[in-house]
């Protein structure tokens, strides 16, 4: 009578959901699929005439902003948080706002001396990802400083007028494309800000890791012996 029991009471753990298999289709992290899903629409709707198409280019990419910061709340509000979120969240974000600067470019939305600090957000974002893939190897994490997060939020706003563009009002002076440039510029400043403090960071544990390789890199039999004669 043993075996049955123990048998059914096999058979209910087997039947038993993993938590971690639903982990890739929780809400946090279709939000964060449905981001870098509205990239390619952002980028078809900025080819449309104008003003149309600025402003249903503004809604989709409105809409995909607020999903960066919805997937988060949600995440850390329902204890959904899982290690392909960490990893697709700031992929996501890189790509739309990369996707978003080329465009814009393309467009001659950014032109000239304006160039320079999509260069530098581009660059710093290429820089944070090299940095993050190598700590990773060392099992050392790359946190988001609060600085960091007011550039997120600055860049996203400006590549949002430079969006709309010329189809948006006028800012008292300003139209709503010199309100987007003078915000890139602020979040360069930032980027460089902030690109600066996570490299030194980091180099503190790169530095530590290579001191921790160089002894392995020399041993070996030959080196063993010598060891040994020197003992």
């Amino acid at each position: 009578m043993a075996t049955p029991a123990g048998g059914r009471f096999r058979r209910r753990r087997a039947s038993r959901p993993d938590p971690r298999d639903d982990m890739a289709t929780n809400l946090p992290n279709i939000l964060t699929y449905s981001r870098i899903a509205a990239i390619p629409v952002v980028i078809g709707l900025m080819f449309l005439e104008k003003p149309l198409g600025n402003w249903l280019a503004f809604a989709v990419y409105l809409a995909a902003c607020l999903t960066d910061f919805l997937d988060g709340y949600l995440a850390r509000a329902w204890q959904q948080q899982s290690s392909l979120g960490r990893f697709l969240d700031p992929v996501a974000d890189k790509l739309l706002v990369a996707g978003v600067i080329l465009m814009l470019v393309g467009l001659d939305s950014i032109v000239g001396v304006s160039i320079l600090p999509a260069a530098i957000i581009l660059g710093r974002e290429i820089l944070v990802s090299s940095l993050r893939e190598f700590l990773a190897e060392v099992r050392v994490g790359l946190p988001v400083s609060r600085l960091a997060k007011w550039k997120t939020g600055i860049q996203m706003t400006a590549l949002a007028f430079l969006v709309i563009g010329e189809a948006g009002p006028m800012f008292g002076p300003l139209t709503t494309l010199e309100v987007g440039l003078y915000g890139l510029w602020a979040a360069a400043g930032l980027t460089l800000i902030t690109g600066y403090d996570y490299l030194r960071a980091s180099l503190r544990h790169i530095h530590g890791a290579g001191q921790a390789r160089a002894p392995q890199a020399g041993k070996g039999p030959r080196a063993s012996q010598a060891d040994r004669r020197a003992g």
